[in-house]
C-alpha cells in the first residue's frame, strides 16, 4: 500500500466518523487557538512598553536628589529627601571634558501652579527648564513652537502647556496666542506639546513647561530661584548610557562632596525598566503559555482514546486486511496516519481561532495581539507531533492484533 493509498484510506475512515472526529479535534484547536492568543497577547504587551518607553527617551537618564531608595518602585516624582541640584550640578554633567557620553541635559525647577484663563482655572505642575528640554525629554510639539534661548535669556514670559493643561484650559479653541495666568503673572501661550501617552511614569501630558530663567525670577521663593528639582540628561546612543551614567556619578560625587557609599542623588534610566518589563512580561506569558498548553496535552489524550476505541470497533477490517497481505508496519502506518490527521487538522482549526481571536481582541482590548508566521508554523507542527505520539499506542495494538483472533471477533 502506498502513502498516498495510506493517506486516501485515512482520509475516508475518518470522513466516516465526522462527528467523533471534530470532537477529538476539540481538544487540539483550543490548545493551540490558547497558546497563540496567550504567547501574541505577552509578546503585543512586551512591544506596547518598549513602545511607550522609548517614547519618552530610551536614551534618557533622570537624576534625582536622594539615595537610592529615592526611587525605587516610587515613579518619578518625589525627591526623596535629598538636598536640590544647583545649576553648577547641571553644568558640570554638560561640559563635554567631564562627560563626553552625555549629548545633552535639561534642568528642572518645579512647582505646583493653579492656571487661569478667562473663567476656568486648573491646578498643574509647571516646569522652569531650558530649550534643550524638548530634544533631551525627545518631546514633540503639537502646535505653536517652544521657546527660544533668547527667550530664556531675556526671562520672557512665554508658556508652552501639556495637551491635557490646555483642554482643561480651552476645550476645543487654539490655545496659541492666548495669554493665561500663573500665580498671578501674565503669559502667551506659544506653544502646545504633543501627547507622550497615558503610560508615562508621570503625568507629562498636564504640564506647564516655561523659560528657567522666568520660573526662577517669577514663579518661586527666592529662597528656591536656584534649586534645580531634576536634571533630565540624554546620552549620545542607547549604548553610551552606562558610561554616561558612570561619568555622572563621578562628577555629581566629587562636586557635592559625597562618595558613592553615601551619594544622596539617584540616577534613573528607562533601558532598566524596559529589561524588567520585558522580562516580567516573559515570565507571565511563559507561564499562561504553560497552562494553555495543557489543553494541548489533553487534547492529545483525547486523540488516543478516540484511536483506541477506533481500534476496537476496526478488529474484523484489520483481520481482514492482514489476511489479505498486509503487514504489521502497514496497519501501524494507517493509523498513525489518522491520528495525525486529526491533530494536524485539529491544530489548522486552532490556527483559524487564533488569527480570528487576535483580529477580535486587538481593537477591543487597545492592545495588538502579536502574531508571528514562525510561531503559527511551530504551532501545526506541534499538533501534528502530538496527534502522531498519541496514535502511537493504538497504532501498535493494531498491529500487533493476531489475524486469526480479529477475523473470529464480531
Amino acid at each position: 500500500m502506498s502513502w498516498t493509498e495510506t493517506l486516501r484510506t485515512a482520509l475516508e475512515a475518518l470522513n466516516g466518523r465526522r462527528m467523533r472526529s471534530l470532537l477529538t479535534m476539540l481538544g487540539i484547536l483550543i490548545g493551540i487557538a490558547a497558546v497563540m492568543l496567550t504567547v501574541g497577547l505577552g509578546e503585543g504587551a512586551r512591544l506596547q512598553i518598549g513602545k511607550e518607553i522609548n517614547k519618552l527617551g530610551s536614551n534618557l537618564l533622570i537624576v534625582m536628589p536622594g539615595g537610592s531608595g529615592a526611587m525605587s518602585g516610587a515613579g518619578l516624582s518625589g525627591g526623596g529627601g535629598g538636598a536640590g541640584f544647583s545649576l553648577a550640578d547641571a553644568a558640570l554633567i554638560a561640559d563635554p571634558t567631564v562627560a563626553p557620553d552625555v549629548a545633552g541635559v535639561a534642568p528642572v525647577m518645579t512647582s505646583a501652579v493653579t492656571v487661569q484663563f478667562g473663567t476656568a482655572d486648573t491646578s498643574t505642575q509647571v516646569n522652569g527648564t531650558l530649550p534643550a528640554w524638548m530634544d533631551v525629554r525627545a518631546r514633540h510639539m503639537g502646535d505653536g513652537r517652544f521657546f527660544t534661548d533668547a527667550e530664556q535669556a531675556s526671562a520672557a514670559q512665554v508658556a508652552v502647556l501639556g495637551p491635557q493643561t490646555a483642554r482643561d484650559l480651552f476645550g476645543g479653541e487654539p490655545p496659541v496666542g492666548h495669554e493665561v495666568v500663573l500665580n498671578g503673572q501674565t503669559f502667551v501661550v506659544i506653544g502646545v506639546l504633543e501627547s507622550s501617552g497615558s503610560a508615562s511614569l508621570s503625568n507629562d501630558d498636564d504640564v506647564v513647561v516655561v523659560p528657567m530663567s522666568t520660573m526662577a525670577q517669577r514663579l518661586s521663593p527666592p529662597s528656591m530661584a536656584n534649586s534645580i528639582s531634576t536634571i533630565y540628561v540624554a546620552a549620545r546612543d542607547d549604548a553610551s548610557i552606562a558610561a554616561a551614567h558612570q561619568e555622572i556619578t563621578n562628577a555629581l560625587t566629587v562636586n557635592r562632596q559625597t562618595t558613592t557609599a553615601d551619594q544622596d542623588f539617584s540616577i534613573f534610566t528607562f533601558q532598566a525598566l524596559l529589561t524588567a518589563a520585558g522580562t516580567m512580561t516573559s515570565v507571565l506569558t511563559s507561564l499562561l503559555g504553560g497552562l494553555a498548553a495543557i489543553s494541548l496535552i489533553v487534547g492529545g489524550i483525547g486523540v488516543m482514546n478516540i484511536m483506541l476505541v477506533s481500534v476496537s470497533e476496526r478488529v474484523r477490517e484489520i483481520g481482514l486486511r492482514k489476511a489479505l497481505g498486509a503487514t504489521p508496519k502497514l496497519i501501524r502506518r494507517q493509523f498513525m496516519v489518522e491520528a495525525g490527521i486529526l491533530g494536524l487538522l485539529g491544530g489548522t482549526l486552532g490556527v483559524l481561532v487564533g488569527l480570528l481571536g487576535a483580529a477580535i481582541l486587538t481593537p477591543l482590548l487597545n492592545l495588538e495581539v502579536t502574531l508571528s508566521l514562525p510561531a503559527t508554523l511551530l504551532a501545526l507542527a506541534v499538533s501534528l507531533g502530538i496527534g502522531v505520539i498519541a496514535g502511537v499506542y493504538p497504532a501498535a495494538r493494531a498491529a500487533n492484533l493476531p489475524p486469526i483472533d480479529a477475523l473470529r471477533s464480531e
